[in-house]
């Protein structure tokens, strides 16, 4: 029997193998006790390996020339021309806007699972996080009770398209090198071709389906309630008194109140509204907004900086400093405390003429917690008054020694949007989106033949046609290149590049190969029932995979486990489809640990997440994933 001979002849593990599996475990272990940053552990394991010479340096360095590396890096640009248009905000007032308690903002958020079919799961984590953790703190809930399972409605949706997630792409980029080590052996180029869109829909469906049920009910009560009360407490004992008008093309006009979302602000109170010559206050939910209202707020700056974002909303002092949507991308919110030499002390807000000394406009006055007159620019302003500006970004810079002030600070994150390019940049990420699932259904309709490499639509176009888009976005104005490389998230792209050439360590030292040897042997060796070794290996392979998963990254067990899964199958003689998708799926799936994939990593700091509450929730959720996928592969591509 080939296997027999095989676990025979299984060669000997060699003193590279060794030390490529020895710093792998070493990654691991500093993984656990997280001291040093994540991409610096899988830097220093790659350089040790490389060095010692168990790999090339041009071997090592492949990893950062990958395709899903450049892909995830373009996609990251590609959601900041989102965010920058407020597509985002739009994306989130419509997912979670009519959401008033967590577990409606639960069930909401588990739309999400579908979206990350077709969209990679690590941008769309970058994109709804921001969304998620403004709506808890508008609602004071706690971001951890929403944004781990953001990171697991986006992973289980991610297996249901192989576009869905960038460990599939990765595993067919692996399948097309494994094709050349396996030419000599007859009828399996067959069982080795790229995975098809919607190949894996047949297991990753029922995966995301119940995966999404488990988190709606178990999860949920299985998740932590850390409360951060510390920023929104400081935040609150510096309330200020300001006024915005709604201007003609306002969206909120011809809205209520509540559903224009006005009275549900964290820590931000409307007051009164002055229309003509009519006072309305106090103002009730049912109150509609009509065009140049004048709307008396009273809060914190944070809401205050929510609704300067709102296109049309401009302060009542200043209508007309940088109103227009290219312009006002170019202010910030900045506090800047007046001193008793200030020219303007004394003086009301509107007689100040703070836009002819400073280039600034003044948005809100804060008074030591004292309740200011309803008409900002009727306040006389007094020493150790604190104003909220609009400000340009070299405010900050131009007056830090100003005797004017005495003190001076930017509001971050505080930028206002460009509604004007909203719908360019949601064309344009749909373009890519189709340009990408295009791309995948093509490469996967085999009896057409392959797409030429080198065409628009062949797989390796796809990081240039993200690429494409980004600068089209840059070009329309949709997002600034300095805004384009902030959103590029170098740590995780960093992470993905060196833990492929780790993985590429493994391979070439004949670590994995020596592994996949080992893996036979053992099953074969197990008293099993007659008949059931092909199974007992498809369910070693997953749970390997599942677990290096955990303890690695998606992408890297990929990288290693592809080969491995294959050599397994050959060594069994069985075939190579079953286990190639065990591995892809396996890889996809990654709940019980924050390094396992990018997202549980990108959500721990927000979330103020422990380890430990990755493996009390996603523990059980990794085994019943582990239960249904292995249940259906066998069904679906047979072992034999």
């Amino acid at each position: 029997m080939l296997a027999a001979l095989l676990i025979a002849q299984q060669p000997a593990l060699t003193w590279q193998g060794g030390l490529a599996i020895l710093v792998t475990f070493l990654v691991f272990l500093g993984l656990q006790v997280r001291r040093v940053p994540v991409e610096l552990l899988f830097l220093s394991g790659l350089a040790v390996i490389t060095l010692a010479g168990v790999i090339p340096p041009t071997t090592a360095l492949s990893g950062f020339s990958e395709r899903a590396v450049i892909l995830i890096g373009a996609l990251f640009a590609a959601a900041a021309g989102l965010r920058t248009t407020g597509a985002l905000d739009w994306i989130g007032q419509t997912l979670l806007g009519r959401a008033t308690t967590e577990r409606g903002a639960l069930f909401r958020l588990a739309l999400v699972a579908p979206i990350s079919a077709v969209v990679l799961n690590t941008p769309l984590v970058a994109m709804f996080a921001p969304v998620v953790i403004d709506w808890c703190r508008k609602r004071e809930v706690s971001p951890s009770r929403l944004l781990m399972p953001l990171s697991y409605f986006t992973i289980l949706g991610g297996v249901v398209t192989v576009i869905g997630t960038s460990t599939t792409l990765v595993c067919n980029a692996k399948l097309g090198e494994s094709k050349k080590a396996w030419e000599s052996v007859p009828g399996l180029q067959a069982q080795m071709s790229d995975i098809g869109l919607l190949e894996i829909t047949w297991v990753g469906l029922p995966v995301m389906l119940i995966g999404v049920a488990y988190v709606l009910t178990v999860g949920r009560w299985l998740l932590p309630n850390r409360l951060e009360p510390s920023t929104s407490l400081a935040d609150r004992r510096r309330e200020y008194l300001v006024e915005l008008v709604a201007q003609d093309h306002c969206p909120l006009i011809g809205k209520s109140v509540e559903d224009a979302g006005l009275r549900s602000l964290p820590g931000l109170f409307l007051i009164e509204i002055a229309r003509r010559d009519q006072v309305i206050t106090p103002v009730t939910p049912r109150d509609v907004i009509q065009a140049n209202d004048r709307m008396v707020f009273t809060g914190v700056v944070e809401t205050i900086a929510d609704l300067e974002r709102v296109s049309g909303l401009v302060p009542a002092v200043d209508e007309t400093y940088e109103h227009e949507p290219e312009k006002r991308t170019r202010r910030q919110l900045t506090e800047a405390v007046l001193s008793r030499t200030s020219p303007i002390i004394g003086s009301t807000v509107r007689d100040a003429n703070f836009r002819e000394r400073y280039n600034a406009a003044i948005v809100a006055v804060h008074r030591n917690g004292e309740r200011l007159t309803n008409k900002i620019g009727n306040i006389r302003l007094e020493p150790g008054d604190t104003l909220l500006l609009q400000t340009r970004d070299d405010f900050v810079e131009q007056h830090r020694n100003n005797r004017d002030f005495y003190l001076v600070s930017q509001i971050g994150g505080s930028s206002a949007r460009r509604h004007d390019r909203a719908m360019i940049a949601v064309g344009l990420f749909l373009l890519l989106i189709g340009w990408l699932m295009a791309s995948s259904l093509l490469g996967s309709v085999t009896h057409l033949g392959p797409v030429p490499t080198g065409t628009l639509l062949a797989s390796d176009a796809k990081p240039i046609a993200a690429i494409a888009v980004v600068l089209a976005m840059i070009v329309t104005r949709c997002l600034s290149g300095s805004q384009a490389r902030a959103a590029i998230d170098l740590q995780v792209l960093i992470t993905i590049a060196a833990a492929i050439g780790l993985g590429q360590g493994l391979e070439k030292s004949g670590a994995a190969s020596w592994i996949a040897h080992g893996l036979v042997g053992w099953t074969q060796a197990a008293p099993l029932p007659p008949g059931s070794a092909p199974l007992a290996l498809l369910v070693v392979v997953y749970v390997v995979s599942m677990l290096m998963t955990e303890a690695i990254t998606n992408v890297a067990v990929a990288t290693i486990m592809i080969p491995l899964a294959i050599s397994v199958a050959v060594a069994g003689d069985l075939n190579p489809r079953p286990f190639i998708m065990a591995v892809a799926i396996a890889a996809s799936l990654s709940f019980a640990t924050p390094i396992g994939y990018q997202t549980n990593l990108m959500v721990m700091g927000p979330g103020g997440y422990h380890p430990r509450d990755y493996l009390r929730v996603g523990g059980p959720l990794t085994l019943l994933c582990a239960v249904v996928a292995l249940t259906l592969i066998p069904l679906i591509w047979p072992l034999g």
